[in-house]
This record gives C-alpha cells, structure tokens and sequence, in this order.
C-alpha cells in the first residue's frame, strides 16, 4: 500500500523511510508537500515511476489528487492494468461540487485514467449505476466494503451506554451514528424526529460522531427551532467498546443523507441487530430494503417521520429487521467474503489464477 503521511492538516507520526508492516500489508508512507488539498507528494510519484513494473496490478482509490494522477500515468507507460475506485465522488450530489475545478482535473488526467481503467471498483450495485453517465462504458465491477465480525460476537451488556445517561431511562433511543456533516442530512432528522415526538414522546435522539468541521454549531439551531434541546444528546466520537455500546443500545439507527456512496455505519448497526431507516441516497439502500434489513425514505422529513413512526409501533417487527440484518453482514459483508470476491476480480483482470504472481499494489491518498 502507497499512501501520503498527511492527515487533514497535519501528519502521521509514521516512519517515511521504511515500510510498516501491518496484519501482514506493507504499507509505504510518503511526505506530502503543497499543495496539500490535491496530496502532491513528490517521493510517492518517484517511487510509484520506480516500483509500478515490479506489480501484475495497480488498485488506485479516489478521484481529482495527485496520486491518481501519477499512478494512471505510470501504469499506462509501463503496461500495468489498474483498477479505480472512486468512492462515492461519481454521485451526481457530489459530482457537481467544485465543477469547475474537477473539469479541469479530468480534462488534465481523469478522463484519461477512466478511459483506460482495466475496470472502475463500486461499492454497491447503486454507485455503479449513478456513475455510469460518467465513466465512458468503462467496465465495472461490485465489491462491498466489510467488517470484522469477530469485533462484534462479543457485545457489551445492554445497558452500558445508557447507564451512563440518566436523561435516557425510559426513553426509547434514536441513533444518528456518523460524522457531522453538510450531506448527512441532519435537517431532514431534526424535523422528522421533532414530528415523531409528538406520537411517541417517550423517544430522544442520539448523535453520535465527530464534527470535524464545526456544523454542530447548524444542527444545535435547528434542534432549538424545534423545542427539542432536551430530547437530543449529543456524544461526540465514540470508539472501541463505547462505540459497541451505543450501537447495542439503540433501538433505531437512522441516517438520511442527501449523498452516502456506501455506508459503513449502517453496517455496524446491522452486525449489532439494530434495524435501520435510512434515505434512498444512501448507496446500500435497495439490499436493505430487499433482504429486508430496515426502512428506506426519499430525503424528505414526513416521509422519513413515518417510516420512524410506524417501526416504533410495531416492536416485533422491528425486532425481525434487526435479526435480519445480522444475517444480511454474515451473508455478505464479512471481510472472509469480500476479500474473496475482490481477489476473484483481480485474478480475472491480471488473465486467470496462477501458482505465483507478482503482488498487487494500493495507491491511495
């Protein structure tokens, strides 16, 4: 694995000078210089110009920085085939952010890379279809991301998190568990839970996750609009045990999001039986609705209420999506089963299986 030591604004205490080894993956870190919103990073280009030939395949992640860039380049000059994934920023929510600056990106090197990709790596079957306008009838193919479910045979007691929340006895529990952010549609949740409150007053919103960018600022507004500063917790990040916790506690998972390319939190709350109500922009939503693992809503509060609504109503079936979910991660989303499927794919692109092969390489940002 290549990659940059930057991390937002400042930088991994990780060794530049030598590979660390890490459950088995050699992962080579590289210093990032300026500008740093694209991760230029000369010594990564020279080591990617100087280790590219030695590889039977390149895996390059994310679109419009520098190491895809340098990656596509050298894999084409030296005859590597390379896969890219995008990672959500083919969505059209997300596709027409900065357009002027992307243009001009893929005019300069990612049209070019998209073109002559070996294949184009989605996360679900609903990525690949939002992106199809715009990948030139590159050929694609399907891998999820996945979970280490050993994490999570062993849940904390129920109980735990609340126990550390007193405003929280009695109260059937809502959970918001992301990143606070623009496109999580936190105004769609804030007015959908504020109409749930008035059929089910015993119920309190849960946000958890880290608000890296400040927008809790926005969202503590809209919940005073509301009347509802005493019926929403906020916890900050939770990791760990504490992070098992809350998901353990939750009754409901919900996650509206104008724009989710897969979701790994949802996942995270399915392996703990919870049953979620998620928007139809978040990427995984037709394999939750089919097995059925939860509720899907368009991102509109009074139809994303309902779906809350009626779920609070209906124990048992609530109760039946959350088993279901559990066995939707086993069946499908388990690390065991997605590494398979991906090293399946990479064996069909490098020409069939063979005794030995040549390592695959991972550029990413």
């Amino acid at each position: 694995m290549y990659t940059t030591n930057q991390d937002g604004d400042g930088h991994l205490q990780v060794p530049l000078d030598a590979p660390v080894i890490q459950d088995g993956v050699e992962i080579r870190y590289f210093s990032v210089q300026r500008p740093r919103f694209w991760g230029t990073s000369r010594q990564l280009a020279k080591a990617l110009k100087r280790d590219i030939p030695q590889y039977d395949l390149v895996h390059i992640h994310s679109l419009y920085l520098f190491h895809g860039l340098m990656a596509g380049y050298y894999c084409r000059k030296f005859g590597v085939p390379y896969v890219i994934c995008p990672h959500g920023s083919l969505d059209p929510f997300l596709y027409g952010r900065h357009r002027f600056r992307k243009a001009f990106m893929e005019w300069l090197f990612e049209n070019r890379n998209i073109k002559h990709a070996a294949a184009m790596h989605f996360t679900t079957q609903e990525e690949m279809r939002l992106a199809k306008p715009v990948t030139f009838e590159a050929q694609g193919f399907v891998v999820p991301n996945g979970l280490d479910l050993a994490e999570y045979d062993r849940l904390p007691p129920k109980g735990q998190f609340r126990g550390q929340y007193p405003q929280l006895e009695g109260k059937r529990m809502l959970l918001f568990f992301s990143r606070l952010n623009f496109k999580k549609g936190l105004d769609i949740l804030v007015k959908a839970f504020s109409a749930v409150k008035k059929e089910h007053p015993d119920t309190m919103l849960v946000i958890t996750g880290p608000d890296n960018e400040n927008y809790g600022v926005q969202v503590k507004q809209w919940i005073g609009e509301e009347g509802l500063q005493d019926d929403v917790l906020f916890t900050g990040m939770l990791t760990g045990e504490d992070k098992l916790a809350v998901l353990n506690d939750a009754d409901l998972f919900v996650l509206p999001s104008y724009s989710e390319n897969f979701g790994i939190a949802v996942i995270e709350a399915l392996a703990c039986g919870v049953p979620v109500v998620i928007s139809d922009k978040v990427n995984i939503w037709r394999e939750v609705a089919e097995y059925p693992a939860g509720r899907v809503a368009p991102c509109d509060p009074d139809a994303f209420s309902r779906q809350i609504g009626e779920l609070l109503s209906d124990q048992p079936a609530a109760k039946q999506l959350g088993e279901n979910g559990v066995q939707l991660v086993r069946d499908y989303y388990q690390w065991s089963h997605v590494g398979k499927v991906l090293e399946d794919e990479y064996s069909r692109i490098i020409g069939g299986r063979r005794e030995t092969v040549r390592p695959e390489a991972v550029v990413t940002s």
